[in-house]
C-alpha cells in the first residue's frame, strides 16, 4: 500500500470529558463585534446547537437532524461540513453523530462545523434509499442530501461561501467523495477518513463495486483530497484501500493516501478517537494551507481540566461499587480492561453503563445509562479514577442535550434500508439492572 506512513501514537494522554471552558483573544477578524482586547468566552459545549434543517432531496422535502458548532461571534466564518457512516440495523436508530474531537481540532481555529444526519438516519425524516450493491449510486444519493444542505448553509450569514471543506467518515466518505464530481461553488477540498460501504452478507461483490464507484468520482472531479486509511482497518484493510486509491487517481483523481499502521482494536473509528488527532491533523494541515485554508489556532480551548478522582475506593475494588448486583460487577471487571479514555456510570435502580473511546465516553455512560433509568445515572469512574463520592453526587448528572429548533414536517416517500459499515461511536456497555 502506497502513501504516507505515520505511526501509532503509544502515549496516553489523561482524558477530559469534554473541551471546557476556555478564556482566549479571539482574531478581530472573526469577531466584527469585539475589539482585539476583549475577552471572549467559549462555552464547554462549543456553542452546540441541533437543527432541522429543510433540504429537498430525492425531489421531496425533508428535515435533517443536523449539528453545528460554532466560535463565538457571527462569523462568516470558514466551513467543515463532516459526513457520518453508517451502523448496522435500522438507520432511524442509529444515534446523532457530533464527531466532537475533530470538531474541535477546527472550532478552535475559527471554524464552523456541521453534522448534518442523512435523509432516514437518527430524527432526519423521510426514509433511506438502498441502491443495492451499486456503491456509485450509493455515494451520490447520499450526496444529494449533502448538496441540499449546502444549498442551505450558504445562504446562512455566518458561513464563509468561499472557504468551504466537506469531510466524511466510513459511508460519509464514500459521501464526500461522490459530492467532489458535482462542482459546487466554494468548496476547496475533500477529506476522507476510510471512506467506503461494507455489505454483509448476500452475493454482493462490494468490494469492485466500490472500486468502479472511487474510478467513477475520480473520473469527475476536479477537488483535490487527502485521505486517511490504517493497516488495521476492519471493514477497508490496507489491500483495498491502495485499490480504491489507484482506481481514483488513474481515472483523473488528486488524492493523497496517509496510511498509517495500526490503531488501537480498530483503525477505522481513528478519527473518532482523542488519540487520533496525532495522525490526522499534522496532515490536514498541511492539505488546508495548500487550499488556502485557515490553520492558525484563534481560540485556547482548556482541555485539561479533569473529572476530580476520589478516595472512595481503588479503581479494582469490584466489591466497592454501589448499587450493582453481581452480574454486574463482572461487566465492571470487562470496564477496568478497556482503554482509555473510558467511563462507568451507575444509578440506585441498578442500571450501569461503561463506555470506550469514541467523542466523549463520559457522555455516552452518562446517557445510555439514563435509558434505563428513572433516576439520575452519576459516573464510577473515569479513565484510571473513582470519581464517585460518598455524598453519592460525584460530578455531573446526566448529559446536557442541546435545544432543537424544529421545522413543519414534510416527510418524504419511503423506502428499503439495509446493509452497513461501521459506526464511529465508542463501544458501549449497558444495562437495565442486575
Amino acid at each position: 500500500m502506497t502513501g504516507l506512513f505515520v505511526q501509532k501514537p503509544h502515549a496516553k494522554k489523561t482524558w477530559t470529558r469534554s473541551v471546557v471552558l476556555g478564556i482566549l483573544i479571539f482574531a478581530s477578524s472573526l469577531l466584527a463585534s469585539t475589539t482585539p482586547a476583549e475577552a471572549v468566552v467559549l462555552d464547554a459545549a462549543l456553542n452546540e446547537q441541533v437543527v432541522m434543517i429543510p433540504v429537498v432531496s430525492g425531489g421531496a422535502t425533508v428535515e435533517l437532524e443536523t449539528t453545528i458548532f460554532k466560535p463565538p461571534g457571527n462569523g462568516p466564518f470558514p466551513l467543515v461540513i463532516m459526513n457520518h457512516g453508517k451502523a448496522l440495523g435500522n438507520p432511524h436508530s442509529q444515534h446523532r453523530d457530533r464527531f466532537v474531537v475533530l470538531s474541535r481540532e477546527f472550532v478552535k481555529r475559527g471554524y464552523a462545523v456541521v453534522v448534518p444526519m442523512r435523509k432516514g438516519f437518527s430524527k432526519s425524516t423521510g426514509e433511506y434509499i438502498d441502491p443495492g450493491c451499486d456503491m456509485t449510486a450509493h455515494g451520490q444519493t447520499q450526496a444529494d442530501d449533502l448538496q441540499g444542505t449546502l444549498e442551505y448553509l450558504r445562504a446562512q450569514s455566518w458561513v464563509d461561501r468561499e472557504h468551504i471543506v466537506v469531510a466524511g467518515q466510513s459511508y460519509g466518505g464514500l459521501t464526500a467523495l461522490a459530492f467532489g464530481t458535482r462542482q459546487f461553488p466554494g468548496v476547496r477540498g475533500l477529506i476522507n477518513f476510510a471512506g467506503g460501504l461494507k455489505m454483509h452478507g448476500g452475493d454482493c461483490r462490494w468490494q469492485q463495486s466500490l472500486v468502479q464507484a472511487f474510478a467513477t468520482y475520480g473520473a469527475k472531479t476536479t477537488l483535490p483530497s487527502i485521505w486517511f486509511y490504517g493497516e488495521n482497518d476492519h471493514h477497508f484493510g490496507p489491500d483495498l484501500a491502495a485499490r480504491l486509491f489507484s482506481a481514483y487517481n488513474q481515472a483523473g483523481g488528486r488524492a493523497k493516501l496517509v496510511a498509517y499502521g495500526p490503531f488501537k482494536k480498530d483503525a477505522h473509528g481513528m478519527s473518532a478517537s482523542r488519540d487520533g488527532v496525532k495522525i490526522w491533523w499534522p496532515e490536514t494541515e498541511k492539505f488546508l494551507k495548500e487550499l488556502g485554508m485557515p490553520t492558525q489556532q484563534v481560540l485556547a480551548l482548556d482541555d485539561e481540566i479533569k473529572v476530580p478522582a476520589h478516595e472512595y475506593a481503588a479503581i479494582d475494588n469490584v466489591e466497592a461499587i454501589p448499587f450493582l448486583k453481581s452480574g454486574a460487577r463482572e461487566q465492571y471487571r470487562v470496564f477496568l480492561g478497556k482503554s482509555y479514555p473510558r467511563a462507568f456510570a451507575v444509578s440506585p435502580t441498578g442500571a450501569w453503563s461503561w463506555a470506550e473511546d469514541g467523542d466523549d465516553p463520559v457522555e455516552q455512560a452518562l446517557s445510555d445509562c439514563q435509558m434505563h433509568s428513572n433516576v439520575p445515572c452519576k459516573l464510577y469512574a473515569v479513565d484510571n479514577h473513582v470519581v464517585w463520592t460518598d455524598e453519592q453526587n460525584p460530578v455531573m448528572a446526566t448529559a446536557a442535550s442541546p435545544a432543537v429548533t424544529s421545522v413543519p414536517d414534510q416527510p418524504a416517500p419511503a423506502a428499503a434500508a439495509i446493509t452497513a459499515a461501521a459506526p464511529t461511536t465508542a463501544t458501549t456497555a449497558a444495562v437495565a439492572g442486575p
